[in-house]
């Protein structure tokens, strides 16, 4: 009877303890389970703020000359060295920026092979506190100076225009990453290039005050590096310029812009602002060896700014690269 009793109470225990491990086994799995869920919670979270955070590179998200569209000429190439001289006023939506900016046009060839260097300089830009929380600008940064990147570009005449034929003109440009705070949404940190090839063609008239018409027609190809995995941004540019004038003055019309693929995938948004496109008007007071210029730029799509620009271009006919024939 005694040894029953033993065996009745040694049994239980075991039992007690069985339903003891067994419920700390369910319990621990339980806990497992719920940490493994809420990593992978805490991943997905994060994985989601740091694509939300990093900078989208694009003209919709940073400062008026980060990836502007790029300009083009009348599809001439000059005889002389052009040295043109700006003072840049952008302003709209929160961000208004001031700037000066220079081009250096050397004609190796004149009218048919050139180098051309230009660059903004001495930024100054103010923003509201929306636009550097939107931009996610560091420590809430609104205002500061900054300097742009370098861009190098070869231009070569490919067809001389006649009574049939278009002047064109093949451009290939390289832009450097020189910009300066990128943290602040000022500037790219990576490099881009661009070809495009202008085609243009005049048209005549007996009239005094218009005594040309000239259309002038841009397409190309532009790509710039982003940050997100070294991804690479690509854009076909367009284009168009109509010049009306005289030997006196001339009126620019021109509406450009060019069209990036990552706003067409979900996975950068709709909203991601790489498809800019921009009017600009201009008008040219024209001397001998001097031209005195005034533009209005308005930003129609992914390009929230206007700008007003005061310049000057001279010919330096020393610094033109002369070759002993």
């Amino acid at each position: 009877m005694l040894y029953k009793q033993k065996l009745n109470i040694h049994t239980h225990r075991k039992t007690n303890l069985l339903l003891k491990y067994y419920c700390v086994s369910l319990q621990s799995q339980f806990i497992l389970t719920v940490m493994k869920k809420n990593c992978i919670l805490i991943l997905i979270i994060l994985s989601l703020q740091s694509i939300y955070s990093q900078a989208r590179y694009s003209t919709a998200w940073f400062g008026p000359n980060a990836n502007p569209v790029p300009e083009f000429t009348d599809a001439t190439i000059p005889a002389k060295t052009t040295i043109s001289l700006m003072g840049d006023y952008y302003f709209g939506h929160g961000d208004q920026t001031e700037n000066g900016y220079f081009k250096i046009e050397f004609p190796l060839i004149p009218e048919r092979v050139s180098f051309k260097v230009w660059s903004t300089i001495l930024e100054h830009y103010q923003v509201t506190g929306q636009v550097s929380a939107e931009r996610d600008m560091l420590d809430g940064n609104t205002s500061g100076k900054a300097n742009g990147d370098l861009y190098f570009q070869t231009r070569i005449l490919l067809l001389k225009e006649n009574k049939v034929a278009p002047d064109i003109i093949l451009n290939t440009t390289l832009k450097t990453a020189s910009g300066t705070f990128q943290q602040y949404r000022r500037y790219f940190n990576t490099p881009g290039y661009y070809f495009d090839a202008e085609i243009g063609k005049s048209f005549h008239t007996k009239s005094n005050l218009i005594s040309e018409i000239r259309a002038v027609a841009n397409v190309g190809f532009m790509c710039w590096e982003t940050e997100r995995q070294s991804t690479q941004d690509d854009a076909p540019m367009y284009g168009g310029k109509i010049i009306l004038g005289n030997d006196h003055w001339k009126l620019e019309n021109t509406l450009s812009g060019y069209w990036g693929w990552m706003h067409t995938n979900a996975g950068y948004g709709s909203d991601y602002g790489d498809a800019p496109l921009v009017y600009a008007a201009k008008i040219t007071k024209i001397n001998k060896n001097i031209h005195y210029f005034a533009q209005y730029q308005y930003g129609i799509k992914n390009f929230p700014y206007q700008q007003v620009r005061m310049g000057v271009s001279f010919t330096i006919d020393k610094l033109t690269p002369k070759y002993n024939k």
